[in-house]
């Protein structure tokens, strides 16, 4: 009975992995075909794709997958066709939750994000409803192990960035979002690693909560981030670090 209990446990958590493996396989492959779409299926002239496609391998998702997402985004196959939608607004004890979807059902993701919203103290609001609490920018992190700082700066300032942080590990360059893809490529062409390359929501101050709202709030961007149509979630809840 036990191992009989011991093979069912082993089951249910392999289930549940292949399930969080196969949600984030549909985000990625979403990201592909979108990028593809708007920028080119060429990885050597599209940065962002460049970027989906080192995301997707780091999943270890199979190459043929990488290749039939990119050729359905460049309309080389026959695909769904995806439409970028941003939702905004409140969580509980007040908190702001920005939600970057791609979609093929307007309505029913609409509808999925809302009851989602209600049932855990939120509510879904209008354009511009909390967007203005944020700084829309273009983010890129650079692998800072083996790097000498000062010789890194050096070679970054005559870039058009906003802002630079530096720590042990990584670098953390802002840009404005228009700038954010050419600046990657002028950072790449300067030897340096990238791990990321996004468009964020940062936010301008955060919100503190504390108990069970907190847990509530958090319940519910872990509920919007396992939702297949929602891409990236951004809020000012403030951790504990």
């Amino acid at each position: 009975m036990a191992g009989h209990s011991k093979w069912a446990n082993i089951k249910h958590k392999k289930a549940a992995q292949d399930a969080k493996k196969g949600k984030v396989f549909t985000k990625i492959i979403k990201e592909l075909t979108i990028v593809s779409r708007d920028g080119g299926s060429d990885p050597d002239s599209n940065p962002r794709l460049r970027q989906a496609i080192s995301l997707a391998k780091s999943a270890n998702m199979p190459n043929d997958t990488i290749e039939r997402a990119i050729k359905k985004g460049a309309g080389e196959l026959d695909g769904i066709n995806y439409e970028e939608i941003l939702y905004e607004g409140y969580g509980p004890g007040g908190i702001a939750i920005i939600m970057n979807a791609l979609t093929d059902n307007r309505n029913r993701t609409v509808a999925e994000i809302r009851h989602l919203m209600n049932k855990y103290g939120g509510n879904l609001g209008e354009a511009g409803s909390v967007s203005w609490m944020f700084r829309y920018k273009g983010q890129i992190i650079i692998d800072a192990r083996n790097i000498n700082e000062d010789t890194f700066i050096e070679n970054v300032i005559d870039l058009e960035i906003e802002d630079l942080q530096t720590q042990k590990l990584e670098f953390t360059i802002l840009t404005k979002p228009s700038d954010l893809f050419q600046i990657v490529d002028q950072i790449e062409k300067k030897g340096y690693l990238i791990k990321s390359s996004t468009l964020e929501y940062i936010a301008k101050s955060y919100v503190k909560i504390e108990g069970s709202v907190f847990d509530k709030a958090i319940t519910l961007i872990d509920c919007l981030d396992s939702h297949d149509d929602v891409q990236n979630i951004f809020s000012n809840l403030e951790f504990e670090e």
